[in-house]
């Protein structure tokens, strides 16, 4: 279930309590006439099923409630009421696959922000994989991919192709494209630094590394591996799994190949530069093909359900 704070002008108020009296799914709904100063107005509170929050949502944008007054929404963990399973028995599908998309909009969007937060988890990760590729150590690769923050502004650029947002695609992409020019850049400083005082050296990065030479060598399967986690990365946003996040993080080569690229170009080796650098435009790829592939099925299949919902309200 999610709860609903509404702050609405009182000449709007009747509109809003219809609105929510003619969704499906809704319950426990309150009004406190004049009990907000700022923005001055009405209070009106509600809970909804998750299948029926996004056009109950996009129903209260209608009705310009985001501009004129306000639209808090919050998730419930956890509600004794019987109105309340009702409501959610009422609701088609399932909440676990309901997808609100504004609530998406608004979680790429501050995931796929170019701040010093999100360059320095990028360029730490880079350097902690750039010890793995060169150690051939399989546990600092892992570590590397749970660290890095790239799907947020994956998921953004995802997020923007299918609802149409080119601000929110463009700030994605600067903060990928940038994201990664810096940490490999500084990664390549590191690796000098490293080889200077005899921690990294050439040797190492030419010989045999069974547990980490997969991240210069990309074949069809880093792209299906690529996809089947853009896959699951899009669905743990959109149904609120995000656990599953750190799963995704930890089986795609974008970091790792990252570094490697960055370490083999501060030793002048271009075979692995090349090969790390198709390695990662081959996952990045395949993780924003995925990802824009799931959200346009979610769309789809939920505008059914919503034509369902509005079916059954006017019946």
């Amino acid at each position: 279930m999610l709860h609903l704070r509404l702050i609405t002008p009182a000449e709007k108020t009747d509109d809003v309590v219809r609105l929510i009296e003619g969704t499906i799914g809704t319950t426990h709904l309150c009004v406190l006439p004049g009990a907000a100063r700022n923005p001055a107005g009405d209070v009106v509170m509600c809970d909804v099923a998750r299948e029926a929050g996004d056009d109950l949502l996009s129903g209260l944008q209608r009705l310009g409630l985001d501009t004129t007054g306000s639209i808090a929404v919050e998730n419930i963990d956890l509600s004794l009421s019987r109105r309340a399973d009702r409501a959610e028995e009422e609701a088609p599908g399932e909440s676990a696959d309901a997808v609100l998309w504004e609530h998406l909009t608004d979680a790429t969007h501050e995931e796929s922000t170019l701040s010093v937060t999100y360059l320095a988890f990028l360029t730490l990760a880079t350097m902690i994989a750039a010890c793995g590729v060169v150690l051939d150590n399989a546990i600092l690769i892992v570590g590397a991919m749970a660290v890095g923050p790239e799907f947020g502004p994956l998921a953004g650029i995802s997020t923007a192709a299918v609802q149409r947002r080119p601000r929110l695609a463009l700030r994605s992409m600067t903060a990928l494209l940038v994201g990664f020019a810096v940490a490999m850049a500084v990664t390549v400083g590191f690796s000098f630094f490293m080889d200077a005082v005899g921690l990294f050296s050439q040797e190492q990065l030419d010989a045999d590394r069974p547990q980490t030479g997969f991240v210069y060598a990309p074949d069809w399967f880093s792209f299906v591996v690529a996809v089947l986690a853009g896959t699951a990365g899009t669905l743990s946003l959109t149904s609120a799994k995000s656990g599953a996040l750190v799963g995704v993080a930890i089986s795609v080569t974008t970091v790792p190949a990252a570094a490697n690229a960055a370490v083999a170009l501060s030793y002048g080796d271009t075979v692995q530069t090349w090969g790390s650098t198709e390695q990662l435009l081959l996952n990045l790829l395949g993780i924003m093909l995925a990802g824009t592939l799931t959200l346009l099925a979610q769309k789809r299949l939920w505008a059914r359900q919503h034509e369902r919902l509005r079916k059954r309200a006017r019946a």
